[in-house]
């Protein structure tokens, strides 16, 4: 039977949510040993509201995915959806859309279409996968999204995200664009809600802008690993290679991303990568226990020629380690040593738990 024939009758979807053992899945192979050979169409061939099953114990309905390459451009807007990989770096999904591809009237992708991976409704959970976006430097084809998270409560464990420019974008957008009317993608103009997200011992690779967006994140035990991009040439000439994070996280909330216990890693030349700048002008960001590669230049933060988000963001550092780590007489004025009264602020019940008591950690 045919994907398609599965994904129209649900067949493996329902059989699945209709048996009371906690083994219940349904598996995706690109060899076609599987229910599916897509993962796309076995998300398709899920309910609409939930992947719960009704046998008392709350969990969720995995969609297990096999190794293998799989070339597809997902689009997730059902709660609860959890993919579950054998391991990152032998299941891989890949795309290789980008900001300067051109639709067939002519108009530009731009940032928000170009994804691998988009993840727009909540309780979304992945483990042992790779998204990465294929498609180039950002000097060549411009922003590419590995993956665009625009849900709540998502969580991704021992996962891979492999891009250039913009490589994880963690909604919801801002308010307006900066530099044209409209944002484009499949966000645009919805309603702004405040989202967290969880990420554990994943593993992200870029290089411009790479860790961007508005959500309050925590990676917890990451490695975060920034690609060399310049020639020669540009290395003698003291160009920057890269920011990690530009976060636009709105005034009104009090955490944005949070890198806990993580590895700055990178082949870049030293002194030539910068650990944010703002995006919007109320940007949060924070690194605990982190280790911090020589790459990392030792004023840390760039204030993106916005002046005065230099009054209003909040950059901080707690007991940074490695070549790249700075004293509050080496990183810019405008940023944060903390103590251990203030780090303390920064446990995770307290950035992710909110109201409804959430605690992927």
């Amino acid at each position: 039977m045919t994907d398609q024939h599965l994904a129209e009758e649900g067949v493996v979807a329902q059989a699945a949510l209709g048996s009371s053992g906690s083994d219940a899945y349904i598996t995706v192979a690109a060899d076609g040993s599987g229910d599916y050979s897509s993962i796309q169409a076995a998300i398709d061939a899920l309910p609409d509201q939930a992947t719960g099953r009704d046998d008392g114990n709350g969990s969720l309905l995995p969609i297990r995915v096999k190794a293998g390459v799989y070339y597809e451009k997902l689009h997730m807007e059902k709660p609860g959806i959890h993919l579950i990989g054998e391991g990152a770096e032998q299941t891989i999904i890949t795309y290789d859309d980008h900001a300067l591809k051109r639709f067939p009237d002519g108009s530009q992708y731009h940032t928000f279409h170009s994804y691998t991976a988009f993840i727009g409704a909540d309780d979304f959970t992945a483990e042992g996968i790779s998204f990465v976006n294929s498609a180039g430097p950002g000097k060549e084809v411009g922003q590419a999204l590995a993956v665009y998270v625009d849900g709540d409560r998502a969580v991704f464990r021992r996962c891979r995200f492999i891009g250039h420019q913009d490589t994880i974008f963690t909604g919801p957008l801002p308010e307006q664009p900066l530099d044209r009317s409209y944002f484009g993608g499949p966000r645009d103009g919805a309603e702004r809600r405040k989202l967290r997200q969880y990420f554990e011992n994943c593993y992200v690779e870029g290089d411009i802008d790479f860790i961007f967006g508005s959500a309050t994140v925590v990676f917890k035990g990451c490695e975060i690993f920034t690609k060399s991009r310049l020639t020669e040439a540009e290395v003698t000439e003291g160009q920057v290679n890269g920011w990690i994070t530009a976060a636009s996280t709105p005034e009104d909330v009090r955490y944005g991303y949070v890198f806990v216990d993580c590895d700055l890693t990178s082949n870049a030349p030293p002194q030539s990568v910068y650990l944010g700048r703002p995006w919007r002008n109320y940007a949060k960001v924070c690194f605990l226990n982190c280790w911090l590669g020589a790459h990392v230049k030792q004023e840390g933060w760039h204030n993106w020629g916005k002046t005065e988000a230099e009054a209003t963001v909040l950059y901080a550092e707690y007991n940074s380690a490695g070549p790249g780590s700075g004293s509050a007489d080496m990183r810019v004025p405008w940023s944060n040593i903390l103590t251990e009264e203030e780090a303390a602020e920064y446990a995770l019940p307290r950035i992710l738990s909110g109201e409804d008591g959430w605690k992927p950690f």
